[in-house]
C-alpha cells in the first residue's frame, strides 16, 4: 500500500497511519454505503454524459427526504414507497396525493 501524507516521520508512525487509514475507509464507507447497498450505485451501466451525475443527484434527493421524514431505516422506506407510491410523492408534494 502507498500512502501520501504530510506527517512527519515523528508522528508517522505504522500504528498512526494504519490508524488514519482505518478511518478514512470508514468514513468513505458510511458516506457511500446505503447509495452502493440500497440503490445498487456501482452496479450502474450508465457511465456517459451527465446520467450518473442526474441519478447520484436524485438518489440524494430520496436519501434526505427520507431523513428529514425521520427514518434511517432506507432499504425499508423504499420498500414501502415501491408499494405505496402516494407516500413517496408525499415527500415531494404533501397534500397533493392521496394515500392508498
Amino acid at each position: 500500500m502507498y500512502l501520501l501524507t504530510d506527517l512527519t516521520p515523528a508522528l508517522a508512525s505504522p500504528g498512526r497511519l494504519l490508524e488514519l487509514n482505518r478511518g478514512h475507509w470508514g468514513i468513505e464507507n458510511r458516506l457511500h454505503y446505503v447509495r452502493d447497498v440500497s440503490f445498487a450505485e456501482d452496479r450502474s451501466r450508465l457511465r456517459t454524459g451527465q446520467a450518473p451525475q442526474i441519478l447520484a443527484a436524485l438518489r440524494n434527493l430520496a436519501i434526505t427526504l427520507i431523513h428529514r421524514q425521520g427514518s434511517t431505516q432506507i432499504a425499508a422506506k423504499l420498500r414501502h414507497f415501491a408499494s405505496h407510491p402516494a407516500f413517496a410523492f408525499n415527500l415531494l408534494l404533501p397534500r397533493r396525493f392521496t394515500q392508498q
